[in-house]
């Protein structure tokens, strides 16, 4: 009976684009870790569900969705473009270059699946969603991965 119980949970959560994806916007998180928990998901991503991208696609700026659009348009521009380099990555590393109380910019470095490196810029900027995020870090722009190099 126990077995049965089990499978039927993984089903649902593989079935279920959003069950893993629980991490919602909130005042706790820095700007660096905003970027850090959408990586992490980005590469944690699986094809089965796409809960990494939901949950990178959970941090999006309310004035990104309203170029993104719906999760299933943000889904197919990180899939389907050369933000695919995002999915599944070896690592990435992130450097300030500028903040102040409102924006947040970092360079971010991604050696790829393709063993490649990649390097966008990260735009943040303070954001109200809720009662949990009235002062909340949130993506507002990610440039296209520009290739640097290939990985050792």
């Amino acid at each position: 009976m126990k077995y049965i119980l089990l499978i039927t949970i993984s089903l649902f959560f593989l079935k279920n684009d959003k069950a893993l994806s629980n991490v919602l916007p909130n005042d706790i998180f820095s700007s660096v870790e905003v970027i850090e928990l959408q990586m992490n998901s980005l590469q944690t991503n699986s094809k089965v569900n796409n809960a990494g991208i939901y949950q990178c696609w959970l941090f999006a700026h309310p004035e990104n969705k309203k170029y993104t659009g719906p999760f299933s348009n943000f889904k197919r521009m990180i899939a389907d473009t050369s933000y695919k380099v995002l999915l599944n990555s070896l690592k990435f590393k992130t450097n300030l270059i500028s903040k102040n109380k409102k924006i947040a910019k970092y360079s971010v470095d991604i050696d790829a699946y393709d063993n490649k490196r990649y390097n966008l810029t990260w735009v943040l900027e303070k954001a109200t969603l809720d009662q949990n995020c009235k002062n909340c870090w949130m993506t507002t722009s990610v440039t296209q991965p520009q290739f640097i190099g290939l990985l050792n």
